[in-house]
């Protein structure tokens, strides 16, 4: 039998503990969220999440698809021509133009022509696409100019299909570069289908707004799938987009308080070169189901956005920076060595990130798969996930943001990342997480860590308190949830200060370079909750503060797959655990563990030792 000597470290020391491996006995302990700990929360966002008047994204209109066909104008397309009744329908040759409200029902082929809504700008009318083709070689085979809003309605059981031929040549002021091209608000509905084809330019461009409130929609374009100017407001529709670049781009650049996307169910399929879905300035999704694969997916990750924060040394310590040497922002320095310049080569960088928004970013519910070559969920101010089930590969960041990243419920896996949360605070009070990372798992970063030791006791052991040089402010708070962390370089990582106070949270982290299962700069503390770790010992820290029990052990060079046994004099089972990875560092913690009390603590197959908990 093989005896591995425990050395204890430290006794009812501050623990925090993400982990990986097989957990026997899950225990939540105070895994709830109550009013003080949601306050906590909230007062460490700088900014606060906006929250969607869901009342005001829809008009009853924008859901009205009824027609009455003896009331309408009736357009027959005629392969090269067209021919209407109606005064308000001019023709000439294969374009047609729509001058006044009402409804126009449009059957047939154009072979290569275009429908031009020009009408007065307090008008609203109602277009029926009802089996309706129509193609424009030269550009955007539906085209609305002026109107106060223009409704697109997809008849029941019918399929249409608005193409462009692979060129757009200007025929106003106005740069057509859309198969749908609109610059007034516009709203598709009905229970039909659409295809939109666009081999050199965007799918729909609305230089307003754009709702969705029904139909099955097929776009595929070389630049954007959807480009608004000031919303893009989703419901109860069904959506394929493969494009050239982002799959849904949203932006005003001369009104900030624009530029919005709003999901409030539906169903979303995009492959895009760029971003999946992208806001100028915030997201919401309350539900729906996402599949996104943006860049070609995590395999073609640069693993490079934003370790560089503060100056801190990424992928390992020293300051050698992520494999790609990005900075923040995806936006690729280089250096001139004859003038020591730097240039900014960021335009010939693409995004390639599942879902972001320069804003806040506010997911409800809806189930999501995004794979992802940047970072899956990224916002360049506050990331918050209230439910929903979320599945991620990406190349870079599982979720990113530049502010906070909060996490109060839902269900959270992310397979594959460089860093699977990461964000100046995080702050987790219920859900369930579980993540792989080749590098951090946890990473709140902020301030400036020069020294880039992270805050550690330097001299090999397990370290409590700030190291030499810190001056972070970044803070993770873990409150409650379920988590779980494997990652090959720290498993948790704050920059500035840690508190878990309730939870769930294991830790796996490997023994191999400069990792650590914790490492903070500053402190870090544990009053409350389950914090179970693994990893290496060389350069580990353990809490500096606690308000319960805490074992840190040391046992040597243990295999991945050695069982980890804690229990109390009587022989009762407080903690067992099987990591994934080799380790030498054993860090438990658990309300259950009580202070003048004896315990055995087993790891593999060796004589057990018995400790007090002070």
């Amino acid at each position: 039998m093989k005896r591995k000597s425990l050395l204890v470290l430290m006794l009812a020391l501050a623990l925090a503990v993400s982990g990986c491996g097989n957990q026997d006995d899950k225990k939540d302990s105070g895994g709830s969220t109550n009013e003080t700990e949601q306050s906590d929360t909230e007062n460490s966002t700088s900014g606060e999440i906006t929250i969607v008047d869901v009342a005001d994204m829809f008009s009853d209109r924008d859901y009205e698809t009824d027609y009455d066909e003896s009331k309408s104008a009736v357009i027959e397309l005629n392969g090269k021509s067209a021919s209407c009744d109606s005064d308000a329908v001019k023709i000439d040759g294969s374009t047609v133009t729509i001058t006044d409200e009402g409804t126009y029902i449009l059957r047939g082929t154009l072979d290569d022509g275009m429908i031009i809504v020009n009408a007065e700008d307090a008008d609203k009318p109602q277009l029926v696409l009802d089996g309706a083709s129509i193609t424009s070689e030269t550009s955007a085979p539906l085209y609305i100019l002026e109107a106060d809003k223009v409704f697109v309605t997809l008849a029941e059981g019918t399929e249409n299909t608005l193409s462009n031929g692979g060129a757009f040549e200007a025929i106003d002021d106005n740069n057509i570069d859309g198969a749908v091209f609109s610059k007034q608000d516009l709203t598709f509905n009905g229970s039909g289908s659409l295809t939109v084809e666009s081999p050199v330019g965007h799918g729909i461009v609305c230089k307003d707004d754009l709702v969705f409130t029904g139909g099955t929609y097929s776009v595929t374009s070389s630049a954007h799938g959807i480009d608004a100017n000031d919303s893009v407001r989703y419901t109860t529709a069904a959506i394929t987009i493969a494009s050239g670049k982002d799959g849904v781009h949203v932006e005003n650049s001369d009104d900030t308080s624009l530029g919005f996307v709003y999901v409030a169910n539906g169903d979303w399929n995009i492959t895009a070169e760029g971003d999946g879905l992208s806001a100028g300035t915030y997201m919401q999704i309350d539900d729906g189901s996402f599949d996104i694969v943006t860049g070609g997916g995590s395999e073609n990750g640069t693993k490079s956005s934003s370790d560089s924060w503060g100056n801190f040394g990424g992928g390992g310590r020293g300051g050698m920076g992520r494999p790609g040497g990005q900075m923040p922002g995806s936006s690729r320095m280089s250096m001139d060595s004859s003038s020591n310049e730097s240039t900014d080569s960021s335009e010939d960088s693409t995004s390639m990130k599942g879902l972001k928004s320069d804003n806040d970013l506010l997911v409800n519910g809806g189930s999501f798969v995004i794979n992802s070559a940047d970072d899956a969920v990224h916002s360049n101010n506050s990331v918050t996930i209230n439910g929903g089930n979320l599945e991620i590969a990406s190349g870079d960041d599982g979720i990113h943001a530049e502010d906070t990243v909060t996490v109060s419920a839902g269900t959270i896996n992310i397979t594959e990342s460089y860093e699977g949360l990461e964000g100046l605070h995080i702050a987790v009070t219920g859900g369930d997480i579980k993540l792989a990372a080749s590098d951090d798992g946890f990473n709140a970063a902020g301030g400036n860590d020069s020294s880039g030791m992270g805050g550690r006791d330097q001299m090999g052991g397990m370290g409590q308190g700030p190291g030499m040089s810190s001056s972070s402010n970044g803070t993770i708070k873990i409150s409650g949830g379920n988590i779980y962390i494997n990652a090959s370089g720290d498993g948790i990582d704050a920059n500035g200060t840690l508190e878990i106070s309730g939870g769930y949270t294991v830790v796996c982290g490997p023994t191999q370079g400069d990792t650590a299962t914790l490492d903070y700069d500053q402190s870090a503390t544990i009053t409350g909750g389950t914090f179970i770790g693994t990893g290496a010992s060389g350069m580990a820290q353990t809490f500096s503060d606690n308000e319960q029990g805490v074992f840190a052990v040391s046992c040597g060079n243990c295999s991945a797959g050695t069982k980890i046994l804690l229990e109390d004099a009587d022989g009762k089972e407080i903690i067992s655990y099987t990591p994934e990875l080799d380790f030498s560092v054993v860090i438990l913690s658990t309300p259950e563990i009580v202070s003048g009390e004896s315990y055995t603590i087993t790891v593999g197959d060796y004589d057990p030792g018995t400790f007090e908990a002070n």
